[in-house]
């Protein structure tokens, strides 16, 4: 890989804001950075090798980081989400129940044979997507505090489970491999709780800030790749642990600082990256081959909406039921998991996204409808119920300091 590549591969990336731009669209920036890799990858005019180490090593690195960003989304420290876990329990696991049937049903109708990886995808919530739209509409209320837990719940819950589920043969490593990770997560979250009552990392962050020396970011990426390496040694994706490390850090407080650095180094260049390298590895001459695999798109799709549309029947509303449904990382990590692991048939990995595509157009109108009903008053200064921004205790950013 050369840098006249890696000028390439960030020109044509910016097709994803121009996509986004807009607003009455609602298409997530990815959409446009997935299609400018189809465009110059293995599908289109073959300018870029997704095989190269280089490459494969910068969308990892990106991947691990955006699946980070992800976790740090997860609104936990939020006393709102608490009090509505237990509904949104409810409807998570009632969303999985129903996934496993119509998950099951699509396995067999297709006989690629991997029923319970379309489970996972049809029970799946993408946080990362979700939360964004319910705080840029700003939507608010019971109702929408519920979905909210609920899509948490379901995008960790999926999250854990998918390692184990692409590749079934080796499910027991996978398994051991994920215990690790959560182990070594949970070690992290004990040493920086520590710093943080010390109040070692509100001086640290201080003496940061004054002498410009970026040192929070340098320690969150040194534990990333850190947690990223155990996973790799474990045969385990690094999804799993940028998307737990995040989860740590979400449940100590993120400074808002320290968000600002993450958001530009990973949705300014290394996000990107993933993204053109994930649409460059797809052969979509597959789905022309194999127009069976659009077919399994469309009804993954499809099935993921009647899966959380169905939440109906325990009180959810129809369009905050739709909008539970968007999906985007799961499918993305089954893609880029399966697609490492050659464990998918030719074309299933375009279709995974194709199924996403749908829940991602299906949301853009279920978020306009819900916003008729659950907006909240421009001049509330009320929390929508997303994730908002969070905030670490000593930040300047942070009210009480």
């Amino acid at each position: 890989m050369t840098f006249l590549s890696l000028a390439l591969i960030a020109v044509v990336a910016l097709a994803g804001p121009l996509l986004a731009l807009p607003v009455r669209w609602r298409l997530p920036v990815v959409l446009g950075e997935l299609l400018a890799g189809i465009v110059i990858g293995r599908s289109g005019l073959a300018l870029v090798d997704p095989s190269d180490p280089t490459f494969s090593l910068l969308a990892n690195i990106g991947f691990a980081l955006m699946m980070f960003v992800a976790g740090t989304h997860v609104p936990v420290r939020d006393p709102q989400i608490r009090s509505a876990l237990g509904k949104g329990a409810r409807r998570a696991t009632a969303a999985a129940a129903a996934a496993v049937a119509v998950g099951t049903g699509i396995g067999l109708l297709f006989g690629t044979g991997h029923a319970p990886l379309y489970v996972v995808l049809l029970a799946s919530s993408s946080a990362a997507l979700v939360l964004p739209i319910v705080d840029s509409l700003r939507l608010g209320g019971p109702d929408v505090v519920a979905m909210t837990a609920q899509v948490a719940i379901a995008d960790i819950a999926c999250i854990v489970a998918l390692p184990l589920l692409v590749d079934p043969p080796h499910a027991g490593r996978a398994a051991l491999g994920a215990l690790t990770v959560t182990g070594c997560a949970v070690a992290l979250y004990v040493a920086l709780r520590w710093l943080e009552d010390k109040g070692i990392r509100g001086r640290v962050h201080r003496l940061s800030e004054n002498r410009k020396f970026a040192l929070e970011l340098r320690f969150q990426l040194a534990a990333l790749f850190a947690m990223a390496g155990v996973a790799t040694f474990s045969n385990v994706s690094v999804m799993m642990a940028g998307f737990s490390f995040g989860l740590v850090v979400a449940a100590v407080g993120e400074p808002r600082r320290l968000a600002r650095q993450l958001f530009a180094l990973s949705d300014g260049f290394l996000g990107p990256v993933f993204f053109v390298w994930l649409g460059a590895s797809l052969t979509l001459r597959d789905l022309a081959g194999h127009p069976d695999m659009i077919g399994l798109g469309l009804a993954l799709g499809a099935g993921t909406l009647l899966t959380h549309a169905g939440l109906v029947f325990l009180g959810l509303p129809l369009p905050l039921g739709v909008l539970s449904a968007a999906q985007l990382g799961v499918p993305v990590a089954a893609a880029s998991i399966g697609t490492q692991l050659q464990v998918l048939l030719p074309g299933e990995a375009a279709a995974l996204l194709v199924g996403a595509l749908v829940t991602i157009a299906a949301s853009a109108v279920a978020g306009s409808r819900a916003a008729r009903t659950f907006a909240l008053p421009a001049n509330s200064g009320g929390k929508s119920g997303g994730a908002g921004t969070i905030v670490g205790p000593g930040d300047p950013g942070d009210p009480q300091g």
